[in-house]
């Protein structure tokens, strides 16, 4: 019985085992794909007008997040930053290309406005040579 045990059961058992994981794991792909990013949905329901697109960002231990956003050129954007760790050296927030370098206190929100003037990729960061970074992709 013993020998019934380790040759039959124990493979069935481990097959079923990596089938649940697996099956858990598509599971969760899907879920992640269909969500949308709170910044996308909310440039999605803007009127012209409506004065500065309002992006709320977190510096984490995992950095700048969420990361990367979609921004339009020449719409308007303020920025709204609280660093909540001090884990990381992303202690400000460095945009070379719009003169941006402003220092992020710990758990104090701070407002910055810019317009991207330019389409591509927009990379911001830390002042450590954007060690900790994150992007804007500008459309």
């Amino acid at each position: 019985m013993r020998r019934f045990f380790s040759k039959i059961i124990k493979p069935l058992l481990a097959l079923a085992a990596t089938g649940a994981v697996l099956a858990s794991q598509q599971g969760c792909s899907k879920e992640q794909k269909a969500e949308t990013p709170p910044a996308a949905a909310a440039s999605e329901t803007r009127k012209p007008g409506d004065g500065p697109r309002v992006i709320t960002l977190t510096v984490t231990e995992k950095g700048y997040e969420p990361s990367p956003i979609s921004l339009k050129k020449d719409e308007p954007v303020k920025l709204v930053v609280t660093r909540k760790t001090e884990e990381t050296c992303a202690t400000e927030i460095v945009m070379k290309d719009y003169g941006i370098n402003t220092p992020l206190p710990l758990n104090t929100p701070v407002e910055i406005a810019f317009t991207p003037n330019k389409t591509g990729t927009l990379t911001y960061g830390c002042a450590m040579g954007q060690m900790i970074s994150g992007a804007f992709m500008v459309e």
